[in-house]
């Protein structure tokens, strides 16, 4: 498992991360998971709101980097500035299951503040607020847990309050992180429960007593050994209760904080702060004769090891005054956990469309949702929705095989040409993939595309001008379709914002997956308009309509439609533009147009007067799937 923290000091991510992550250096062949935490994300109000419909561009960056070596994102979890993701093999997805996140903000007593140039806030301060106040809003932990093999880990990324005299309020903050975060369910409900507990992240802690002079000498000297017994962190563990049983390696890097950005150079400002060991990575394990923890849960049965390979900075990183940290373990246990909760089978190579049959079986006890689809994925996927295309995964009443159940993806719904591919359950009950294949791969004949529909929105050239302000990906962040449903932290939705209008650039037209806010290259096919959900006059959701009945939307488009074939499996519609799409174009989401509204409102009148029938789609399902009324029906 690699660690890494990195206080990124509100800077645009670097064109390359390859070296953080210990990538191309032999050391990537065999780590199975890499955990980042991120602090002082850019988090003012118009960067929030983009990154509120986007996925934020440091998490792109991380995504981009490690997808080549197979790592995919397992979960991401964000509180203002403070970011953590979690990446993994793809073939240990389906291994990590109990996936939760959960966020606590400390400072101000949890609130967050802005205040724009000219404006002055007016409310309540803690105890200890004097003068003047800066408000940063982006203290506190956020956390992944989640069984790897059967065993609990946690990650908790912190960002702890700043200055040499606020050690003992970083004690109280962290103790009241570790309070207030708790998990659903028996396993392990609060972080310390954990068998294992990987702590990292801005610490803050700094170097008590020496002066600044010095401990420039003993850096420059290469004596930090001197530094060492004066680092508050190091002194806090032998003193605080709740620091008992976190280990560190040892601290052979010079101190990561505070440089001059762009350089490597330790602060030259009029303030002159003292060098710090800011950025730390600590390990916990839970006790084997710990008893009956917190939540109740007994010690794991296996004894889990844990050692550090490697810890130190890359000071070739200087886009902020903090330098980032990265560590390695070994973590060694006796695996839980020998099949996967669903066992997929298929087919060394499809060369005729008739071969995409995919059977599969599920482990017992496996808790199945109708909601429950199979993707098909190119190697090299970024996160569980980054799929090619994908198909319904059957009822328990559905068509039986002697390997179990089985099911057919179209041949419109098939990439042509040849790729190394892979097939992967999603199970929407744990939002999370319950089972993947190994690589196969696909050899069709490429056909000749036919030419694109005419544009639906019937867009003008007025509305083409360079003024158009575009944005990309009206997603959640979360690479997740499914709604967060254990991440309690709240943040802005598009849901939110009544009478907002999107509408597809006729510029950049195509359908992907990707929560990418950086365009790559546009897809041919049109896109319909994406109204957000509200009552209009003239458009309801349609209730008790077949759920497999092809939806057409307010322009007359069919991009939303399923086919039930009675007696067979479940194919994708032959419009669906996923279908026609080139899965290696599939990286953007569709470009947007704000439109103002009394311009879209008349459109729509005129839509309705003209009688066109139109249903609510859900802006979080698959592609492909009309929402209907009760959501947990089959779709």
């Amino acid at each position: 498992i690699t660690v890494v923290t990195w206080n990124v000091g509100t800077a645009m991510p670097p064109n390359d991360v390859t070296s953080l992550l210990h990538l191309n250096t032999g050391e990537t062949n065999d780590v199975d998971m890499i955990a980042i935490g991120l602090q002082e994300v850019n988090s003012k109000i118009n960067k929030r709101l983009k990154d509120a419909l986007f996925t934020d561009q440091w998490s792109e960056l991380f995504m981009d980097a490690l997808s080549p070596f197979h790592f995919v994102l397992v979960s991401t979890v964000r509180m203002q500035g403070v970011i953590l993701l979690v990446f993994a093999k793809y073939y240990h997805l389906p291994f990590l299951q109990d996936i939760q996140t959960d966020c606590t903000r400390t400072g101000l007593g949890g609130y967050w503040v802005s205040v724009a140039p000219g404006e002055v806030v007016v409310g309540w301060l803690p105890p200890r607020s004097h003068g003047i106040l800066s408000v940063q809003g982006n203290k506190g932990g956020v956390s992944i847990r989640l069984s790897i093999f059967g065993h609990m880990v946690c990650f908790l990324n912190c960002h702890l309050p700043a200055h040499l005299e606020k050690a003992e309020q970083r004690k109280e903050d962290f103790a009241t992180i570790l309070h207030m975060q708790q998990f659903e369910g028996h396993a392990a409900s609060g972080i310390l429960d954990h068998d294992l507990v990987f702590w990292f992240g801005d610490l803050n802690f700094r170097i008590e007593s020496l002066d600044i002079r010095f401990v420039k000498y003993a850096i420059d000297s290469n004596i930090l050994s001197q530094l060492w017994e004066k680092d508050q962190l190091n002194i806090a563990k032998s003193t605080w209760s709740v620091l008992s049983g976190f280990q560190e390696g040892p601290l052979n890097f010079p101190p990561t904080f505070k440089f001059d950005v762009g350089t490597n150079k330790y602060d030259s400002s009029a303030k002159k702060r003292k060098p710090a060991w800011t950025d730390r990575i600590l390990w916990k394990i839970k006790s084997p004769s710990a008893g009956v923890g917190v939540g109740g849960r007994q010690p794991s049965r296996g004894v889990v090891s844990v050692s550090q390979l490697c810890y130190c900075s890359h000071m070739e990183y200087t886009v902020s005054d903090h330098k980032p940290v990265a560590a390695i373990f070994a973590v060694q246990f006796a695996s839980k956990a020998d099949k996967p909760p669903v066992e997929i089978y298929v087919a060394d190579e499809w060369s005729r469309p008739e071969q995409a049959v995919v059977r599969y079986k599920m482990a017992a006890g496996f808790h199945r949702s109708s909601w429950d689809w199979i993707g098909l994925y190119r190697v090299g996927f970024r996160h569980p929705k980054d799929y090619v295309s994908y198909v319904w995964a059957r009822s328990d009443d559905g068509e039986r095989s002697v390997s179990g159940l089985q099911v057919m993806l179209s041949e419109e719904a098939l990439p042509k040409g040849k790729g190394e591919y892979i097939l992967g359950y999603y199970s929407n009950t744990s939002s999370s993939i319950a089972g993947v294949t190994e690589p196969f791969q696909i050899s069709l004949p490429r056909s000749e595309e036919g030419s694109s529909p005419t544009d639906s929105s019937g867009s003008s050239s007025e509305e083409e001008d360079d003024s158009t302000l575009v944005l990309l990906a009206p997603k959640s962040r979360s690479p997740s379709p499914g709604k967060m449903k254990r991440h309690r932290s709240r943040s802005p939705s598009l849901a939110k914002f009544q009478g907002l209008i999107l509408r597809p650039s006729s510029r950049d037209r195509g359908t992907s997956r990707s929560p990418s806010p950086q365009s790559r290259r546009g897809l041919p096919g049109d896109i319909p308009t994406i109204h957000l959900p509200q009552e209009e006059p003239g458009c309801r959701a349609a209730k008790g309509k077949e759920p497999g009945r092809a939806a057409d939307s307010q322009e007359g488009s069919s991009f939303y439609q399923t086919v039930r074939e009675q007696g067979g499996p479940r194919r994708v519609s032959a419009d669906n533009p996923l279908a026609r799409a080139d899965p290696r174009n599939l990286g953007l989401l569709p470009a947007l147009r704000l439109e103002m509204i009394d311009q879209a409102l008349g459109r729509r009148r005129e839509s309705a007067d003209q009688g066109y029938p139109c249903r609510r789609m859900s802006p979080t399902s698959p592609p492909g799937v009309s929402t209907s009324p009760k959501e947990g029906s089959s779709p």
